[in-house]
């Protein structure tokens, strides 16, 4: 029942996506240790350099709303895709860094079949605080 809640969610955040120009809408969706679900979606801008991702999109106004990586449990991500979708570079950075190794990451598809990543596997050699402070 909860994964069916996240999942939901993160295909009705979809709906609210602004991609007027890849017309390709994603949704990504948040459950957090206290049970509230956040979720966001891809806003695109005419400079596409501007343009932010549905994962980042979510993670940041889960940040911005005081939580941090330890109250993010799991993650959802769905595209209107037959496959199922996969962030991006630089949102799988941003992963490994604001959510924690154990977070379950849920990538979603059309036809409600799902596929349960986690961090590592989609970014196996993270540029993290440790390369920042070696130099």
């Amino acid at each position: 029942m909860e994964l069916e809640k996240l999942f939901e969610a993160a295909r009705e955040a979809s709906k609210l996506s602004y991609s007027p120009y890849s017309k390709f809408k994603v949704g990504a969706a948040l459950l957090l240790s206290n049970g509230e679900i956040i979720k966001g979606s891809n806003i695109e801008n005419a400079s596409y350099g501007l343009s932010i991702c549905a994962e980042r999109s979510t993670l940041f106004s889960a940040y911005n709303k005081g939580y941090n990586k330890e109250d993010i449990k799991k993650v959802a991500i769905f595209a209107n895709t037959s496959d199922f979708i996969s962030p991006c570079g630089a949102c799988r950075q941003v992963l490994s860094e604001l959510v924690s190794k154990d977070c379950e990451i849920y990538l979603l598809n059309k036809i409600k079949k799902y596929k349960r990543v986690s961090v590592e596997e989609l970014l196996p050699f993270a540029f993290n605080k440790e390369d920042v402070n070696g130099i």
